[in-house]
């Protein structure tokens, strides 16, 4: 052997190369720009997995056509992201003049339906509800406690006994010259303790379900929460405060799936203050305004509608964290959702059946229990002009339930002289807002009432 030891290190140094490699590139199809533009998919050296074994995954949007609000560079970022255990994919728009507000949603929406296929640039393992979208300049705040959870309230399963801490992923800027305002919303997919009958024990299979794309964003087209950073604002998803499968849920002693397809108070509540409050209390950490609207679709505006309203509850004000933290918001958008059950028998066969056969199972009979049933929907909650400016959307092809619910909530509102609006009709059936013009009325809304930062001059949206 002539070269033995140049030929050993070049071997060496391949293997290193090979181990130590963890980046993988190539071509995307971009919707909002029609050109294919270059990915970079970064492995975590310690990386972060879901119970089914995927990566928790952060699909990076860079080089935007608008101002970055984060002051650290994009490689500080993207490696603080990594330190923390997410596989990063980077997308790199090269400051295409189409990679703006509302168009941006376009490639959202691609984005999660390629990541729920299994697909997004040749990735099978993306975790399907630990996967997020975020702009340069932002980072997230992920699994934050804001509630610890009463089993007794659904009982399911009944070896649930001990409550899970309930959880919200913050999406903020990193390190901003100026402050931001935050949209919450409480997910429209659940979260849950299981009992796994062949390993005898309760497992975390189906906790934190949130963003489950199945369920929300990609089952749905909603790009509205993620696309909220081209528009100057943060964005926060909580869990749903039903904290079992939507159609389940008993009293003690009670019957089997009593709740089916509604939640109770003062549990739900209680939740969604103390959501606000925990989020509220973390705005000088994150370089967040003291500013908080609220999004709600289908079960999910029917939490979110609790946040709403000025009446004052001992009972709901002094529950879960932070307590004596303000739990007001300055603005809200509630698509189809429940606010007063006390409607659900004014008409019959539009969509509530559910619930007209099983709230009198928990709450008794409407006419002799009607201050019960008051109590539990979000319509009691509101009192006077202080409730928060609201956006009613929903479209007439729906189930009917949802159009008597939203008219009687916002007849309450106009009588009380609180600002309203509506968008009506942005699509078919029980569907959130997709199209520009539809997103852009949610976004003016909310830019009317939180003021957040302008990021290009004389925004053409």
């Amino acid at each position: 052997m002539k070269y033995p030891y140049p030929l050993f290190f070049i071997i060496l140094f391949g293997i290193l190369i090979s181990f130590s490699s963890c980046a993988a590139t190539g071509k995307w199809n971009s919707k909002a720009t029609a050109t294919t533009i270059a990915y970079k998919a970064t492995e975590s050296k310690n990386p972060i997995k879901d119970y089914a074994g995927n990566y928790v995954t952060v699909v990076y949007l860079k080089n935007l056509s608008f101002k970055k609000i984060g002051q650290n560079s994009i490689k500080k970022d993207v490696q603080w992201l990594l330190s923390q255990g997410y596989r990063v994919i980077e997308l790199d728009y090269k400051k295409n003049k189409n990679a703006k507000a509302l168009k941006i949603n376009e490639d959202i929406i691609a984005i999660n339906d390629s990541i729920s296929a299994g697909s997004f640039c040749n990735l099978k393992n993306c975790s399907q509800y630990k996967s997020y979208v975020l702009f340069e300049g932002y980072r997230i705040a992920r699994d934050v406690s804001y509630f610890v959870d009463d089993p007794t309230v659904y009982n399911t399963p009944e070896q649930y006994t001990v409550g899970d801490s309930l959880h919200m992923d913050i999406i903020y800027p990193a390190n901003p010259k100026v402050k931001v305002p935050t949209i919450l919303s409480f997910s429209y997919s659940n979260s849950y303790a299981n009992y796994d009958q062949e390993k005898g024990k309760l497992t975390d299979a189906y906790k934190d379900q949130r963003v489950n794309l199945a369920y929300t964003f990609g089952g749905f087209n909603d790009s509205f929460l993620e696309g909220t950073p081209a528009h100057g604002m943060a964005w926060a998803i909580a869990d749903h405060p039903k904290y079992c499968p939507w159609g389940k849920g008993k009293p003690i002693n009670g019957a089997n799936d009593t709740y089916k397809s509604y939640q109770t108070n003062p549990d739900a509540a209680q939740k969604v203050k103390s959501a606000v409050r925990t989020l509220r209390a973390f705005t000088n950490k994150m370089g967040l305004s003291d500013k908080i609207g609220i999004f709600g679709f289908s079960r999910g505006s029917t939490a979110g509608s609790m946040a709403i309203g000025d009446k004052e509850v001992p009972a709901l004000e002094n529950a879960g964290f932070n307590v004596g933290v303000s739990d007001a918001v300055q603005a809200a958008a509630l698509g189809p959702g429940v606010f007063d059950y006390t409607l659900i028998y004014d008409k019959t066969n539009d969509g509530d059946k559910n619930m007209e056969l099983r709230c009198p199972w928990i709450w008794g009979s409407l006419e002799k229990n009607r201050e019960l049933w008051e109590s539990m929907g979000s319509y009691s909650l509101v009192e006077t002009a202080a409730t928060a400016p609201t956006l009613f959307f929903y479209n007439t092809d729906d189930d009917l339930y949802y159009q008597d619910q939203i008219a009687h909530l916002k007849n309450k509102l106009d009588k009380l002289n609180v600002p309203t609006a509506t968008l009506v009709n942005y699509g078919k059936g029980h569907a959130v807002p997709e199209t520009a013009f539809a997103l852009n009325t949610l976004y003016s809304f909310f830019k009317n009432y939180l003021n957040p930062p302008r990021l290009i001059k004389n925004q053409n949206e």
